[in-house]
């Protein structure tokens, strides 16, 4: 499984309307495309980011649909009010749910880098220790683990059930990723929290 991240940075008054665009217009288009097994977007009302996740059952799909997404990310650019779009592509590594997100969800996503050489043994890590640990968070209702082959990194999304759980978790989730970077030899270049506002996703389980 792969995955295209659309990043945008705009304006914290046009979320919502991105929000609305994204599942009115964008998700309809993806549903349509051979491959596409989902979509999910994350929004931080505040600063204006938001992460539109596009997931395919191949690469040979993502890369078949890189035209055809174009013009609606530029319309979704447009909406949100852009002053940054940082495109990225991943492979799915890892996903695991243990609860169905609902309207109040949140995420805090995590991205790291490395030696590629050891994305392997850090994804079998991952499943094994940190997957039965995460298990325990208060509110915990899945996450996914993306990575770069190319260039070592990797991004993982860990969702909740509501921001109170998310906010609960802060101090055991910093502790456990804190472990796990240092006993893989990754460094952690990011932590951000965002709302789930749209979730559509036919990914299967793969820990």
């Amino acid at each position: 499984m792969y995955a295209r991240t659309t990043t945008v940075r705009g304006d914290p008054r046009a979320v919502d309307e991105g929000i609305e665009y994204a599942r009115d217009a964008v998700w309809p288009m993806l549903q349509h495309m051979s491959g596409c097994v989902g979509m999910s977007m994350l929004a931080d009302r505040e600063a204006g980011r938001c992460i539109i996740t596009a997931a395919w059952a191949t690469e040979e799909a993502m890369q078949a649909s890189a035209a055809s997404v174009r013009d609606s990310r530029s319309k979704a650019a447009e909406v949100l009010r852009a002053d940054t779009v940082d495109v990225q592509e991943w492979e799915i590594a890892a996903l695991h749910r243990v609860h169905p997100a609902g309207p109040d969800a949140c995420a805090r996503v995590i991205w790291t880098e490395g030696d590629r050489e050891s994305l392997d043994s850090m994804v079998d890590a991952f499943r094994m220790t940190l997957l039965p640990r995460m298990e325990e968070l208060p509110g915990f209702c899945s996450v996914s683990l993306m990575i770069d082959r190319m260039t070592g990194r990797a991004s993982a999304a860990v969702t909740y059930e509501s921001r109170d759980a998310l906010m609960r978790s802060r101090q055991m989730g910093a502790a456990m990723r804190e472990d796990f970077a240092t006993a893989m030899g990754a460094r952690i270049t990011e932590v951000a929290e965002f709302d789930l506002a749209l979730a559509h996703l036919r990914v299967p389980e793969m820990a």
